[in-house]
């Protein structure tokens, strides 16, 4: 059936994967392309700061942990801290049950954040820079002084 000269052609484009409604996954997900969340996850999700991953957490789709994806489409609930270092879109359905760390965000109305909104530059990669950059102010307190 195959000779032995020819070499089987394996795509290298990121894979898309889905964890369905019926699925319950326990434990830490490091993913490259897309992440579909239809079901349940009790983990952190982690995605290459520089690559193309996005996940989508569906209306019927739950995460349990930290997400940390350069785009996330979020429809669903996230108990835990969200970073997206690109682009971040709450849909109708959305509940964050912790802080949004964001470069770019689109909220439609209906969607829902308990916790913090904070605006991270595209150069800020690191979850450590996250809170050294709340206290810092970016600004002399003499310039808030009116004349």
């Amino acid at each position: 059936m195959f000779s032995k000269n020819e070499e089987i052609e394996v795509d290298s484009s990121p894979a898309d994967t889905l964890v369905s409604r019926t699925t319950e996954i326990v434990g830490d997900i490091h993913f490259s392309g897309e992440l579909i969340v239809e079901g349940r996850i009790k983990g952190n999700v982690y995605a290459e700061d520089d690559s193309s991953a996005v996940i989508r957490v569906a209306e019927s789709g739950s995460v349990e942990g930290e997400i940390c994806v350069p785009s996330s489409i979020i429809n669903g609930l996230v108990q835990g801290d969200v970073r997206s270092t690109k682009h971040i879109e709450l849909a109708k359905k959305a509940v964050i049950a912790g802080n949004v760390y964001y470069n770019l965000i689109e909220m439609v109305m209906g969607s829902e954040v308990n916790g913090n909104l904070m605006h991270i530059s595209s150069n800020q990669k690191s979850n450590k820079l996250l809170p050294e950059a709340k206290e810092k102010l970016p600004f002399d307190s003499n310039t808030l002084k009116k004349d």
